[in-house]
């Protein structure tokens, strides 16, 4: 449902996807990296702080996974909704009548929880709150499941070739965190 929602009928369209995630603590942008993603052929370009870079996620060495992990995660920010379609290793559970921990909203409460042995960061989970579109209002990541986790907003929701995007995450406290500039998305 979440990924219909954000247009995962139309992912087979696209040839693809680049962008810029940018990220700032205490007021100040502290990281930017550049990434290109080739759906088809599993290509990564990457351009961040520490150098600049192309290549094949299946065929991914040892020495690449600190970029592939950073691709990952900021894949994850950018494309979640899809990633529920393409990740097979999590359970959820979904809790009607919930409100956002931030905006107070009424929202459904969809947790993921994902195993312990697949991915960079086994037994991670996230409780998403989606509006009655199935659209992700905000979200709380818990590293390895634990009982805590940080609240963030997703906002700025674009259609890109009929895929749409969240472009900002916003803290408690209404600061942007995480956002995306020179978002690309090409069709075949």
């Amino acid at each position: 449902m979440v990924a219909d929602a954000y247009g995962f009928e139309n992912i087979d369209e696209i040839a693809k996807i680049s962008y810029t995630w940018n990220v700032r603590r205490d007021s100040v942008t502290v990281m930017v990296r550049d990434w290109a993603w080739n759906l088809d052929s599993g290509k990564v370009y990457y351009s961040g702080p520490d150098t600049t870079l192309t290549y094949t996620i299946a065929d991914k060495t040892a020495d690449l996974d600190a970029i592939d992990q950073r691709f990952i995660n900021d894949r994850y920010w950018l494309l979640f909704p899809f990633q529920l379609a393409w990740d097979t290793g999590y359970t959820f559970e979904v809790i009607e009548d919930q409100k956002s921990p931030i905006q107070g909203a009424p929202t459904t409460k969809l947790i993921i929880k994902y195993n312990d042995t697949d991915g960079y960061t086994p037994g991670d989970a996230y409780d998403l709150y989606l509006d009655d579109n199935h659209m992700i209002k905000e979200w709380v990541f818990r590293r390895g499941d634990g009982p805590n986790g940080r609240a963030i907003t997703w906002d700025a929701v674009q259609e890109f070739e009929g895929i749409k995007i969240h472009l900002e995450h916003m803290n408690d406290a209404g600061e942007k965190v995480i956002w995306f500039t020179d978002v690309e998305v090409e069709k075949k």
